[in-house]
């Protein structure tokens, strides 16, 4: 799961769930998880791709939530009485399976197989009709039976006599109450009497006002009618209660078609969710290989607007299992990975990916990805740490059936000892023999991937003249930082320019420098420095000649290019003592540049026992140069051997 959120898999199944109806199927398109069997993937792109093309031509599906129906199911269990406004949520999705079945029907043109669920919706006519004839306006209709049109309007009657008999002691004595008209208290129709007026209307007090100055009575006139209004609302409600009961039943019995249509309306309301996030991605169909191979063309990122997402091609597979991606920072690279890994898995969940048709993707056991920095205060981890759990774990999982993505490997640490790193983790996955795809800044990491069998070099494209990164991939190139280039675009002067060449890759040849720049006119002189880096080979040529080395000579040793300075001239194998980080080793001389020499550093007699002996040496030779001594001894090392 947390594969699915770097990836970013959970916010594409929001995007599904918030195209379903039903809430039962906005939690199942949440749980959606990719499938390890190629038929099943097969068929469920089948079917988005019949969904989508049932919606283009014949339009929205008139689905329904359905959301209140498993309590009318529920209620029905028990025995209970359906009211009106559960009644009419039945009626609301009987309705709803009618024009879906109509709907379905006009789809049988467009020769989808989904449009043959039409076949397993019942209309549920005759319930239809009996709940539109009983229910109307969310209560029972006066014309649900013929004794409850009766009792009605005899109520009316009855009322209406009340009414006017009330009206007539309000004409004749208006003195006596506080309003001119009727008020209806408790069940009876009662005047609003003054209190001072109460015992000169005869009947009944059947409420007092807040303040106690009008009594609400019910004149005696007027009781007899009351009590027939009240045993016919006793009626009322009783003949209401028998059609509720009656309509309880009938849904009852249909309960067995209803839950076969609430099953087939939530199988339609999944695929056409999916086939509606197919049309708001303007995704596509693609196929699924069964050769280990990953074929990506015009792919966008589907949570990136269209208009900024840049198209990626992308191939790993078949001959080359592996695809190293370098370039620039912010060039796009771990949108690249993400869009790899997250389509993958919308593929092989039987979704439609934003990408040509031509695209291909085959199965995963697992696909693994390390991105982000993953620093954890909780756990105390540290970036390169984390990176290194995650990755341990990833290596541990991984096989030829696994997909495997990294970002920046081996960053966060010592550079040379996480190229070392970087390089042995892709011998790793090499050796799994898993797709896999990562992303690096090492230029070393450049140079084995072009030589490894089972490697591919790919780069972000890079504008040099707008100093913008085109986030267009590029495979079978390796990328550049260009950081030298885009330095120089911002105004960094170009003797400090050549000495961060010289840093970085050795000294330029100073010949070569002055006569680029003779050659260029002065006001062109602000754009050389790419060009001369751009000619200058990043590998820069390593002395060949071990008697060139003196004691004390500032070196760059490769391929790790670590600064040394020589202690010992060559031995008769070429090799020559160098001193790098307080630790003697013997190195070839064919890996070693020199840097700065040592007459450059140092004063003429210079004395290197200072820089390359122990105190304990230097006091042994000061008193041997003086006098013999007995048990005195001097302990040169040469690499890891002592003399």
């Amino acid at each position: 799961m947390n594969n699915y959120i770097a990836l970013e898999f959970d916010k594409i199944l929001l995007k599904f769930a918030e195209n379903a109806l039903s809430e039962t199927i906005k939690t199942r398109c949440l749980k959606l998880k990719p499938s390890l069997n190629e038929a099943e993937v097969r068929r469920c792109m089948d079917e988005t791709t019949q969904a989508k093309r049932i919606i283009e031509q014949i339009g929205t599906p008139p689905l329904s939530s359905m959301a209140e129906l498993q309590k009318v199911i529920d209620m029905i269990t028990i025995e209970a009485m359906l009211l009106p406004d559960k009644i009419a949520h039945v009626l609301s999705f009987v309705v709803s399976c009618q024009r879906m079945k109509a709907y379905l029907r006009k789809a049988e043109a467009t020769d989808s197989n989904i449009a043959w669920y039409g076949g397993s919706i019942d209309e549920l006519t005759e319930l239809k009709n009996e709940i539109e004839r009983c229910i109307r306006n969310g209560i029972v209709d006066d014309k649900a039976s013929v004794h409850l049109n009766g009792i009605r309007r005899q109520i009316v009657i009855t009322t209406d006599q009340i009414k006017a008999k009330l009206d007539a002691l309000l004409r004749k004595n208006k003195a006596w109450f506080s309003e001119s008209f009727v008020s209806v208290r408790n069940g009876h129709y009662t005047l609003l009497v003054k209190r001072e007026h109460k015992n000169d209307v005869a009947g009944t007090v059947i409420e007092m006002s807040n303040t106690g100055g009008t009594c609400f009575i019910e004149p005696s006139s007027v009781g007899r009618l009351q009590s027939e209004l009240n045993a016919l609302q006793i009626e009322e409600d009783s003949e209401v209660r028998r059609i509720l009961y009656s309509l309880t039943a009938l849904i009852s019995d249909n309960l067995p078609a209803i839950k076969l249509n609430i099953e087939t309306m939530e199988t339609l309301d999944f695929l056409f969710a999916k086939g509606k996030l197919s049309i708001s991605m303007k995704a596509s169909p693609v196929g699924i290989n069964n050769d280990r191979k990953i074929h990506m063309s015009n792919a966008r990122h589907p949570l990136l607007t269209q208009n900024s997402a840049v198209p990626l091609d992308f191939e790993v597979g078949c001959k080359n299992t592996g695809v190293v991606i370098t370039g620039p920072n912010t060039g796009g690279k771990t949108v690249a990975l993400k869009t790899v890994g997250l389509l993958c898995l919308m593929a092989q969940s039987g979704l439609h990916v934003p990408a040509d048709e031509d695209s291909s993707f085959c199965m995963h056991n697992m696909i693994m990805c390390d991105i982000g920095d993953g620093q954890s205060i909780a756990e105390n981890l540290s970036t390169f740490s984390s990176h290194m759990k995650n990755i341990i774990a990833i290596l541990e999982q991984a096989n030829k059936e696994s997909l495997v993505l990294l970002d920046e490997l081996g960053s966060g640490t010592d550079p040379a000892e996480g190229m070392g790193l970087a390089i042995a983790i892709l011998d790793e996955l090499c050796a799994k023999g898993c797709l896999f795809a990562v992303t690096t800044h090492y230029p070393e990491i450049k140079e084995y991937a072009a030589n490894k069998p089972g490697l591919v070099n790919a780069r972000m494209a890079f504008d040099k003249e707008s100093l913008m990164p085109l986030y267009r991939l590029e495979i079978g190139e390796a990328g550049e930082s260009c950081a030298l280039y885009i330095a120089e675009r911002l105004g960094m002067p170009l003797q400090m320019l050549k000495r961060a060449h010289e840093a970085a890759y050795g000294n330029l040849c100073e010949e070569r420098w002055l006569a680029t720049q003779q050659s260029i006119p002065t006001s062109d002189k602000s754009v050389t420095t790419p060009q001369i880096i751009k000619q200058k080979d990043p590998k820069p040529e390593i002395q060949s000649h071990s008697g060139k080395f003196n004691i004390g000579d500032s070196v760059i040793v490769y391929p790790q290019k670590e600064i040394g300075i020589v202690y010992a001239r060559s031995n008769e194998r070429g090799e020559i003592g160098v001193q790098v980080k307080e630790k003697k080793k013997l190195v070839n001389h064919k890996r070693i540049k020199l840097q700065v020499a040592a007459s450059e550093l140092y004063p003429e007699n210079y004395d290197f026992s200072i820089i390359f002996d122990s105190v304990k040496n230097r006091k042994a030779r000061h008193i041997m140069d003086k006098r013999h001594e007995e048990g005195n001894v001097i302990i040169i090392k040469e690499g890891d051997k002592e003399k």
